[in-house]
């Protein structure tokens, strides 16, 4: 069965013990790393590698072995309690040890996980455990983390859940830095709270967070918002010599726009604004008005969906130098 990104972040938290597996695939390794971490430490409890109920498989490994998957699930465990047998690496050759483990599998058996990279629709693993009753497969895409996802981070921590202004800031951190650098500020924030009964404050998140954030993808998108249209060019060919990821900049891009389009929207007077670059952004805001941002926005947007559409044959860095060159182009003068 697919699993949706919406259900996958409630599977993750909570997964069936008495289901056959699932396959958890994606490009960026890091994000796939932090799913299986979740999934197997809520399956298995913390003491499951110390009772040995956890069998860790390399895919090269399974490639020379091909019945060392399916040794794995049928052993007996020494001690009571749910076992796992964990697939790391796997692709297309290891595809038929780990379906014929789907198909000899048994309540009572090990779980089957998985983690690949990329997989195409057509995929022998993705076909697999998206057509079988009892398994799922869940893709792991470059999406900004989600608030529940954010909300579960922080549970996982023991921190309690901020609402408001500190909220927005971690929104936004958690969308400006890579998924890995946000689990480790969030614990690093854990840590920097421990004994403080006080709630999460800005200045704690200041505090905790990386001194340096993707500091050529913001000088980018201030030139942009600051309608510096010529200096663009130059600057994204630094990015690409960089090796900077288009999807990553058109997120940075509506990161950074939605922070302005809240500070336009706000009534109270004392808009929020969360980074080093605060009072240029609020004078960003001013200066564009909702209705601009709302249509920056939307540039951005069906960017977006170009850059991930499976029939976009165009270079991903091209389509976002062009939409940059068309904000700052709106932008007000």
């Amino acid at each position: 069965m697919k699993l949706s990104t919406r259900d996958a972040v409630s599977y993750f938290a909570r997964p069936d013990p008495d289901k056959t597996g699932i396959l958890i695939y994606g490009a960026d390794a890091m994000r796939v790393a932090l799913k299986r971490q979740q999934l197997l430490a809520a399956l298995l409890g913390k003491e499951a590698e110390e009772e040995m109920r956890l069998t860790r498989l390399n895919g090269g490994d399974l490639r020379k072995d091909p019945a060392l998957l399916l040794d794995a699930v049928k052993a007996v465990g020494f001690f009571p309690g749910p076992r796992a047998a964990f697939v790391q690496e796997a692709n297309e050759n290891t595809a038929p040890a780990i379906l014929t483990a789907l198909a000899d599998w048994q309540p009572g058996d090990a779980q089957i996980i998985v983690t690949a990279g990329a997989l195409k629709p057509t995929s022998k693993l993705r076909k697999a455990f998206e057509a079988h009753p009892n398994a799922y497969a869940a893709g792991i895409y470059d999406n900004p983390p989600t608030r529940a996802e954010i909300e579960t981070t922080l549970a996982e921590t023991g921190l309690a859940l901020p609402t408001g202004d500190v909220m927005a800031a971690l929104s936004d951190l958690a969308q400006a830095i890579d998924p890995g650098d946000f689990r480790q500020t969030i614990e690093k924030l854990a840590l920097y709270k421990l004994h403080d009964p006080a709630p999460i404050s800005l200045q704690d998140i200041a505090a905790c967070a990386p001194t340096s954030t993707e500091a050529d993808v913001d000088d980018v998108l201030m030139v942009v918002a600051e309608a510096r249209a010529h200096e663009i060019g130059p600057m994204m060919q630094k990015l690409i010599a960089q090796g900077a990821n288009p999807v990553g900049l058109c997120i940075g891009a509506m990161r950074h726009f939605r922070a302005l389009h809240r500070a336009a929207c706000d009534t109270s007077g004392r808009p929020t604004i969360f980074g080093p670059n605060r009072d240029r952004m609020l004078a960003q805001s001013r200066k564009w008005g909702a209705a601009k941002l709302e249509t920056a926005l939307t540039v951005l947007m069906d960017t977006d969906l170009q850059l991930r559409s499976a029939g976009q044959h165009a270079p991903g860095m091209a389509l976002v130098e062009r939409a940059f060159i068309r904000l700052a182009m709106l932008a007000p003068r």
